[in-house]
């Protein structure tokens, strides 16, 4: 089949019209018509129908797209491939990271990267449901960076740990655990807490933590990033667990927030690097990925900073 036909039977079924595909790709709209004519032909089966001015997938053409998009990916992949081995270094790199770890981690591991390795371009995606991993044999997302650790199984990202992050306990300015350095988790059972919205998997690990204290933490606040969870607990709104601040961490102090270190041994999460199993890494990713572990592995990264009063 005519690769560029297959091309412009996308663009057409991702809602581009036939006009704006002959300006895109420099060629008559009778020669785009014709090409999706013969791709039909060769189909066997109608991909499009015309709705007045639109042209609209028919079921054989849903069927058809989701093949030919892989198609596609797989095309590109393998010509971005042959690219990367003329010349590694003008690559692009796509990473998805945990908003948690855009303060301190993505930083690092872009600037240390960047002074080796300054023509290869990253594209850098921050996660929004941090519960679902955003690397996959279809995703365009090469490497993530996150605190979900994936289910075994052969079909699951591949996963490895590059450090643990300690989780800290925060209380407001009245609380009565002011004054302490480090508590456990059930002392403060009782209180109201402020949580992360269910899609954070800071959210899951402090239900598990609860769990494990012997209870089910009363949800008093829900808050959808940490500056504001941060705010809340500093406002007395109730107590809530977070990662602690890094060095080189942005964020801003909140005035009456006390960090209290946890005594729980499990009041740690393990920030990691993830990617697609079977799918071979272009070369640029690959230079991202050695660099990311050979960094853990020398222990380069940023170190926790001891909790202190903000």
């Amino acid at each position: 089949m005519d690769v560029a036909a297959l091309r412009w039977f996308q663009l057409v079924a991702d809602g581009v019209t036939v006009t704006e595909v002959s300006e895109i790709e420099m060629v008559s709209q009778p020669a785009v018509s014709r090409a999706l004519a013969r791709l039909e032909k060769e189909v066997g089966a109608p991909l499009l129908r015309r709705e007045g001015r639109v042209l609209r997938m028919t079921h054989a053409g849903t069927v058809f797209k989701r093949h030919v998009d892989a198609v596609l990916h797989q095309l590109d992949d393998g010509l971005a491939a042959v690219q990367q081995l003329l010349d590694p270094e003008t690559g692009t790199v796509t990473v998805a990271f945990q908003p948690s770890l855009g303060t301190w981690l993505v930083p690092d591991l872009v600037t240390s990267f960047r002074a080796a390795h300054p023509h290869v371009r990253l594209d850098l995606r921050s996660k929004e449901d941090e519960t679902v991993t955003a690397v996959g044999q279809q995703s365009e997302v090469d490497l993530e960076l996150s605190t979900l650790r994936p289910h075994p199984g052969e079909d699951q990202p591949r996963w490895r740990a590059l450090v643990a992050e300690p989780l800290r306990l925060l209380v407001g300015p009245d609380h009565r655990l002011v004054g302490r350095t480090e508590a456990e988790l059930a002392e403060v059972a009782q209180d109201p807490f402020v949580a992360m919205v269910p899609t954070s998997v800071l959210r899951k690990h402090t239900d598990q933590l609860c769990r494990e204290a012997g209870f089910v933490p009363e949800i008093a606040f829900v808050a959808a990033d940490l500056p504001t969870l941060r705010g809340y607990a500093a406002a007395g709104l109730g107590v809530a667990v977070a990662p602690t601040r890094w060095g080189g961490s942005v964020a801003a102090p909140v005035a009456g927030l006390h960090v209290l270190a946890l005594s729980d041994r499990t009041a740690t999460r393990d920030v990691g690097l993830s990617w697609a199993p079977g799918r071979r890494l272009l070369p640029a990713a690959e230079l991202f990925r050695r660099h990311v572990l050979d960094r853990a592995e020398a222990g380069l990264l940023p170190h926790p900073v001891p909790p202190t009063e903000t």
